[in-house]
């Protein structure tokens, strides 16, 4: 099954509410929140409270995306705070095989992300024990940005890997997605679709979250 996973990075923080409640109604499954600390990425936005306001509002799954150095410190929090499934970045930890656990022990579900410069075959060991990878096709930090195509190349991978080896993680992609975009990825291998500004832009976030969903139900 195909999912769109809106990023309340681009949405109107004035009015997140609203905005989260216009992809929700109009299809959205998963909600994927950023959180980035400043220091494994060059910018910072939300953490636990933004999650915990969210949660009383909306019982959808909360996609959690952890930008931050040292994950395992913060797991049982980010757990207690509301969220459905965690991914971290494999370059973030000297210890991805105990963060997965410490994930997995909050029974909640455990994505693995890597970055456009890491090879996917760092994360391989990992595949047997994960929920959800998520490839990066932009370099995270900022929304908004263009995105690599070649990162296609990764989604196959994962695709060809979970079918020679019997797995069933989600493949999720992020970062550049677009309207134009999105079956490209989808005839990749990715079933995780995250989108920010080209949801949330130019105050049309039902309609955009609509559209989205045609192309995933096709």
């Amino acid at each position: 099954m195909n999912y769109l996973s809106p990023s309340i990075l681009a949405a109107d923080f004035l009015n997140l509410e609203r905005d989260v409640s216009a992809c929700v109604k109009n299809g959205a499954q998963y909600i994927h929140i950023d959180v980035m600390d400043g220091l494994f990425v060059p910018n910072i936005s939300v953490g636990f409270p933004i999650i915990k306001s969210l949660r009383q509002r909306f019982d959808c799954v909360f996609d959690v995306h952890l930008m931050i150095s040292r994950p395992e410190r913060y797991i049982e929090r980010f757990a207690s705070s509301g969220s459905d499934i965690i991914t971290f970045h494999v370059e973030s930890t000297d210890n991805a095989g105990d963060v997965i656990d410490i994930i997995h022990s909050c029974s909640k579900k455990a994505g693995i992300s890597v970055k456009p410069g890491t090879d996917i075959t760092k994360i391989e060991k990992h595949l047997n024990n994960v929920d959800m990878v998520l490839v990066m096709t932009v370099e995270p930090g900022f929304g908004g940005q263009k995105f690599m195509p070649d990162m296609v190349d990764k989604i196959k991978w994962l695709k060809n890997y979970r079918q020679q080896h019997g797995l069933a993680f989600d493949i999720e992609a992020d970062g550049g997605i677009t309207f134009e975009n999105t079956e490209l990825i989808l005839n990749a291998g990715a079933n995780v679709i995250v989108a920010g500004t080209a949801v949330f832009e130019k105050g049309m976030t039902a309609d955009n979250t609509k559209s989205f969903i045609k192309i995933l139900n096709r």
